[in-house]
Protein backbone atom coordinates (compact mmCIF):
# COMPACT_ATOMS: atom_id res chain seq x y z
CA UNK A 1 0.00 0.00 0.00
CA UNK A 2 2.60 2.59 1.09
CA UNK A 3 4.50 1.60 -1.99
CA UNK A 4 1.22 2.12 -4.38
CA UNK A 5 0.73 6.06 -2.61
CA UNK A 6 4.21 7.21 -2.85
CA UNK A 7 4.20 6.04 -6.99
CA UNK A 8 0.96 8.07 -7.38
CA UNK A 9 2.07 11.28 -5.67
CA UNK A 10 4.92 12.32 -8.21
CA UNK A 11 1.95 11.76 -11.07
CA UNK A 12 -1.03 13.79 -9.49
CA UNK A 13 1.80 16.50 -8.39
CA UNK A 14 2.36 16.70 -12.24
CA UNK A 15 -1.07 16.78 -13.61
CA UNK A 16 -1.87 19.52 -11.01
CA UNK A 17 1.54 21.41 -12.37
CA UNK A 18 0.53 20.99 -15.87
CA UNK A 19 -3.22 22.41 -14.85
CA UNK A 20 -1.69 25.75 -13.52
CA UNK A 21 0.77 25.88 -16.24
CA UNK A 22 -2.23 25.93 -18.48
CA UNK A 23 -4.66 28.35 -16.88
CA UNK A 24 -2.64 30.66 -15.13
CA UNK A 25 -0.70 33.61 -17.51
CA UNK A 26 -3.60 34.57 -19.92
CA UNK A 27 -7.11 33.25 -17.56
CA UNK A 28 -5.75 35.31 -14.43
CA UNK A 29 -4.29 38.28 -16.18
CA UNK A 30 -7.80 38.56 -17.89
CA UNK A 31 -9.82 38.00 -14.81
CA UNK A 32 -7.89 40.63 -12.60
CA UNK A 33 -7.60 43.06 -15.38
CA UNK A 34 -10.71 44.07 -17.23
CA UNK A 35 -12.76 47.19 -16.81
CA UNK A 36 -16.01 46.59 -14.65
CA UNK A 37 -17.90 48.37 -17.04
CA UNK A 38 -16.17 46.98 -20.41
CA UNK A 39 -14.52 43.37 -20.48
CA UNK A 40 -12.77 44.26 -23.72
CA UNK A 41 -10.39 47.51 -22.47
CA UNK A 42 -7.57 45.75 -19.79
CA UNK A 43 -6.03 47.60 -16.76
CA UNK A 44 -2.49 47.93 -16.59
CA UNK A 45 -1.73 49.67 -13.66
CA UNK A 46 1.41 52.44 -13.63
CA UNK A 47 4.29 52.96 -10.86
CA UNK A 48 2.75 56.18 -10.21
CA UNK A 49 -0.61 55.07 -9.21
CA UNK A 50 -2.41 55.75 -12.79
CA UNK A 51 -3.85 53.15 -15.02
CA UNK A 52 -3.32 53.07 -18.47
CA UNK A 53 -6.52 51.08 -20.40
CA UNK A 54 -5.79 49.14 -23.77
CA UNK A 55 -7.81 46.61 -25.97
CA UNK A 56 -4.57 44.99 -26.08
CA UNK A 57 -3.58 42.51 -23.29
CA UNK A 58 0.27 42.21 -24.14
CA UNK A 59 2.88 43.58 -21.59
CA UNK A 60 4.46 45.73 -20.95
CA UNK A 61 1.71 47.85 -22.74
CA UNK A 62 2.52 50.09 -25.53
CA UNK A 63 1.16 53.53 -24.30
CA UNK A 64 1.15 54.83 -27.95
CA UNK A 65 -1.47 52.58 -28.63
CA UNK A 66 -3.12 52.91 -24.99
CA UNK A 67 -7.25 54.56 -24.73
CA UNK A 68 -6.04 57.00 -22.20
CA UNK A 69 -5.20 57.09 -18.51
CA UNK A 70 -7.28 57.16 -15.23
CA UNK A 71 -6.31 57.99 -11.90
CA UNK A 72 -9.66 56.03 -10.71
CA UNK A 73 -11.87 52.93 -11.91
CA UNK A 74 -13.77 52.54 -13.34
CA UNK A 75 -12.94 55.77 -15.28
CA UNK A 76 -14.82 59.26 -15.23
CA UNK A 77 -14.57 62.25 -17.43
CA UNK A 78 -12.97 63.86 -14.83
CA UNK A 79 -10.09 60.51 -14.08
CA UNK A 80 -9.55 59.81 -17.35
CA UNK A 81 -7.02 61.18 -20.27
CA UNK A 82 -6.98 60.52 -23.79
CA UNK A 83 -4.62 59.04 -26.15
CA UNK A 84 -5.09 61.59 -29.61
CA UNK A 85 -2.63 58.91 -31.18
CA UNK A 86 -5.61 56.44 -30.16
CA UNK A 87 -8.24 58.65 -31.38
CA UNK A 88 -6.58 58.99 -34.89
CA UNK A 89 -6.85 55.20 -35.28
CA UNK A 90 -9.98 54.98 -34.34
CA UNK A 91 -11.24 57.13 -36.71
CA UNK A 92 -8.95 55.42 -39.08
CA UNK A 93 -10.45 52.66 -38.78
CA UNK A 94 -13.91 53.81 -38.63
CA UNK A 95 -12.98 55.12 -42.49
CA UNK A 96 -11.78 52.42 -43.62
CA UNK A 97 -14.47 49.77 -42.38
CA UNK A 98 -17.83 51.26 -41.05
CA UNK A 99 -19.90 50.83 -44.61
CA UNK A 100 -19.11 47.10 -44.05
CA UNK A 101 -20.37 47.21 -40.53
CA UNK A 102 -24.13 45.62 -39.94
CA UNK A 103 -25.01 47.86 -37.49
CA UNK A 104 -24.48 51.15 -40.59
CA UNK A 105 -25.75 48.88 -43.27
CA UNK A 106 -29.05 48.82 -41.06
CA UNK A 107 -29.20 52.50 -40.81
CA UNK A 108 -28.58 52.75 -44.47
CA UNK A 109 -31.24 50.05 -45.31
CA UNK A 110 -33.54 52.38 -43.51
CA UNK A 111 -32.36 55.37 -44.75
CA UNK A 112 -33.52 53.75 -48.52
CA UNK A 113 -36.89 52.79 -47.23
CA UNK A 114 -39.66 55.25 -46.37
CA UNK A 115 -40.09 54.09 -42.91
CA UNK A 116 -36.48 54.94 -43.24
CA UNK A 117 -36.72 58.56 -44.36
CA UNK A 118 -38.90 59.16 -41.94
CA UNK A 119 -36.69 57.61 -38.77
CA UNK A 120 -33.77 59.41 -39.99
CA UNK A 121 -30.45 58.74 -38.78
CA UNK A 122 -28.34 58.51 -35.33
CA UNK A 123 -28.64 54.87 -34.67
CA UNK A 124 -30.54 51.28 -34.96
CA UNK A 125 -33.61 50.42 -32.81
CA UNK A 126 -32.30 47.01 -30.68
CA UNK A 127 -35.12 45.31 -29.44
CA UNK A 128 -33.09 44.63 -26.58
CA UNK A 129 -32.91 47.94 -25.50
CA UNK A 130 -36.49 49.17 -26.53
CA UNK A 131 -38.10 48.98 -22.98
CA UNK A 132 -34.69 50.77 -21.60
CA UNK A 133 -35.14 53.72 -24.22
CA UNK A 134 -39.00 53.99 -23.34
CA UNK A 135 -38.42 54.15 -19.99
CA UNK A 136 -35.90 56.80 -20.10
CA UNK A 137 -37.27 58.77 -23.25
CA UNK A 138 -39.60 60.79 -20.35
CA UNK A 139 -36.54 60.84 -17.61
CA UNK A 140 -35.99 64.51 -17.79
CA UNK A 141 -37.35 67.93 -18.89
CA UNK A 142 -35.01 69.82 -21.05
CA UNK A 143 -33.79 67.28 -23.12
CA UNK A 144 -32.10 69.38 -26.06
CA UNK A 145 -31.28 66.69 -28.52
CA UNK A 146 -32.63 67.08 -32.19
CA UNK A 147 -36.19 64.93 -33.23
CA UNK A 148 -35.18 63.23 -36.79
CA UNK A 149 -36.48 65.55 -39.50
CA UNK A 150 -35.71 68.42 -37.98
CA UNK A 151 -34.05 71.56 -39.06
CA UNK A 152 -29.74 71.20 -38.98
CA UNK A 153 -27.78 68.14 -41.09
CA UNK A 154 -28.16 65.84 -38.36
CA UNK A 155 -31.07 63.50 -40.17
CA UNK A 156 -31.25 61.45 -43.16
CA UNK A 157 -35.10 62.90 -42.90
CA UNK A 158 -33.83 66.43 -43.01
CA UNK A 159 -31.67 65.58 -46.06
CA UNK A 160 -32.96 63.76 -48.13
CA UNK A 161 -33.82 60.12 -49.07
CA UNK A 162 -36.70 58.76 -51.05
CA UNK A 163 -39.00 60.22 -48.30
CA UNK A 164 -36.63 63.70 -48.77
CA UNK A 165 -36.90 64.41 -52.51
CA UNK A 166 -33.92 61.70 -53.19
CA UNK A 167 -30.89 64.19 -52.39
CA UNK A 168 -29.13 61.99 -50.52
CA UNK A 169 -28.04 62.55 -46.41
CA UNK A 170 -25.50 61.48 -43.65
CA UNK A 171 -26.09 58.62 -41.31
CA UNK A 172 -24.37 58.79 -37.74
CA UNK A 173 -21.45 56.11 -36.80
CA UNK A 174 -22.08 56.37 -33.03
CA UNK A 175 -20.87 54.72 -30.02
CA UNK A 176 -23.13 52.15 -28.33
CA UNK A 177 -22.74 53.06 -24.65
CA UNK A 178 -25.59 55.30 -24.91
CA UNK A 179 -28.22 54.55 -27.77
CA UNK A 180 -30.45 57.18 -28.34
CA UNK A 181 -34.09 57.13 -27.56
CA UNK A 182 -36.48 56.15 -30.90
CA UNK A 183 -36.54 58.93 -33.33
CA UNK A 184 -33.61 61.25 -31.66
CA UNK A 185 -29.92 61.78 -32.61
CA UNK A 186 -27.30 60.50 -30.92
CA UNK A 187 -25.65 63.08 -28.24
CA UNK A 188 -22.55 65.02 -29.68
CA UNK A 189 -20.41 63.31 -27.61
CA UNK A 190 -21.31 59.88 -28.71
CA UNK A 191 -20.80 60.63 -32.43
CA UNK A 192 -17.75 59.35 -33.80
CA UNK A 193 -18.27 60.91 -37.64
CA UNK A 194 -20.81 60.79 -40.80
CA UNK A 195 -21.05 58.90 -43.80
CA UNK A 196 -22.78 60.29 -46.64
CA UNK A 197 -25.23 58.22 -48.94
CA UNK A 198 -27.02 59.05 -52.46
CA UNK A 199 -30.75 59.01 -52.93
CA UNK A 200 -31.02 55.32 -53.09
CA UNK A 201 -29.60 54.74 -49.58
CA UNK A 202 -26.05 53.75 -51.07
CA UNK A 203 -22.52 54.99 -49.70
CA UNK A 204 -21.33 57.64 -51.79
CA UNK A 205 -18.23 56.90 -53.59
CA UNK A 206 -18.28 53.56 -51.90
CA UNK A 207 -17.09 54.43 -48.72
CA UNK A 208 -19.31 57.22 -47.63
CA UNK A 209 -16.84 59.70 -47.41
CA UNK A 210 -16.56 59.38 -43.86
CA UNK A 211 -16.43 62.57 -41.75
CA UNK A 212 -15.08 62.80 -38.45
CA UNK A 213 -17.95 64.82 -36.00
CA UNK A 214 -15.06 66.69 -34.09
CA UNK A 215 -17.98 66.34 -30.99
CA UNK A 216 -16.64 62.49 -29.87
CA UNK A 217 -15.43 61.80 -25.81
CA UNK A 218 -14.04 58.41 -25.41
CA UNK A 219 -15.24 58.96 -21.76
CA UNK A 220 -18.87 60.41 -20.50
CA UNK A 221 -21.07 59.91 -17.65
CA UNK A 222 -23.01 57.07 -19.54
CA UNK A 223 -19.34 54.97 -19.62
CA UNK A 224 -16.46 54.71 -21.79
CA UNK A 225 -15.82 53.59 -25.59
CA UNK A 226 -17.67 50.90 -26.71
CA UNK A 227 -17.92 49.67 -30.29
CA UNK A 228 -20.17 47.56 -32.04
CA UNK A 229 -18.39 43.93 -32.57
CA UNK A 230 -17.66 44.32 -35.88
CA UNK A 231 -15.43 47.38 -35.44
CA UNK A 232 -13.96 46.75 -32.30
CA UNK A 233 -12.78 43.11 -33.98
CA UNK A 234 -11.10 45.38 -36.78
CA UNK A 235 -9.52 47.70 -34.12
CA UNK A 236 -8.38 45.17 -32.38
CA UNK A 237 -7.05 43.68 -35.33
CA UNK A 238 -5.29 46.89 -36.00
CA UNK A 239 -3.89 47.64 -32.94
CA UNK A 240 -2.30 44.13 -32.72
CA UNK A 241 -0.68 44.72 -35.80
CA UNK A 242 1.23 48.25 -35.30
CA UNK A 243 1.74 46.63 -31.77
CA UNK A 244 3.87 43.62 -33.31
CA UNK A 245 5.65 46.40 -35.35
CA UNK A 246 6.43 48.13 -32.78
CA UNK A 247 7.86 45.45 -30.77
CA UNK A 248 9.68 43.92 -33.60
CA UNK A 249 11.58 47.52 -34.27
CA UNK A 250 12.51 48.35 -30.54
Amino acid sequence: MASLLSTARPSMSFQCMKLIARTSPATFRRALSTLSNNSHIYVHPQSDKTSLLSFLSSTPPNPSLAIGTTTHLPPTPNSFRANEQFLGILHHVIRENAVDDPHVQGQAAMFASQAGSSLGSGGMLFPSQQKERRERKNKAKGDNRRIYGSDGAGGASAQGGMGGAGRGGYIHVADMRNPPDYGRVAWPEDIFGSLELDGEGQFVDGNGRYQEAGTYRIVTNEGILDLSPYLREKLVARLMELDQQARKNS
